[in-house]
């Protein structure tokens, strides 16, 4: 028997399988995946883990700044149209109050106007009767010298009628 294992052994070292080795070797392979199992492949799943779950983290951060920048840029958006509108509507009360400003200055002015015209047609009112007195008193002047002269002079009718034209005519340019 002896001659039978030392033909096996003999065998396996020329070329063959050597069938104790494996095992043995196969029996350590087992022991060390049992040891990596135990040591090496609990932490590493537990690092894959936790990064699987930081890059979850991290992408929802991500959406969620997304979210929030999309939000600050709709408000910024909305602020804008808002300064716009009150912008607009400070151009439109300006002009508005332009406008208001532009005819009250009108309306004082026509209101100065129609003053100094009513103004003046009094002041012309007043030198037309001065005037009229005037005349009045030059003509009851004239009329006491042509009657007095008349006495005076007996004169014709014919002078008296010459007498009054020529008063009345210097009268007209005493005008």
């Amino acid at each position: 028997m002896h001659s039978y294992i030392d033909l096996l052994t003999v065998g396996a070292s020329v070329g063959g399988l050597r069938w104790p080795d494996m095992l043995v070797q196969l029996f350590f392979f087992i022991v060390l995946l049992a040891l990596v199992k135990k040591f090496a492949w609990g932490p590493l799943m537990n690092k894959m883990e936790e990064r699987e779950q930081y890059v979850a983290n991290e992408i929802e951060e991500a959406e969620k700044s997304r979210a929030d920048a999309e939000k600050a840029s709709k408000d910024a958006a909305e602020q804008l149209n808002q300064v716009r509108a009150e912008a607009q509507k400070m151009i439109e009360d300006a002009k508005s109050a332009g406008i208001k400003q532009e005819e009250q200055i009108i309306e004082s002015a026509r209101k100065e106007a129609e003053r100094i015209k009513e103004a003046a047609q009094a002041d012309i009112q007043n030198e037309k009767e001065r005037a009229i007195q005037a005349l009045q008193d030059k003509v009851a002047s004239l009329s006491v010298l042509i009657a007095s002269k008349v006495i005076e002079k007996e004169l014709s009718e014919q002078d008296q009628e010459k007498l009054i034209n020529e008063y009345i005519k210097e009268v007209g340019e005493e005008r």
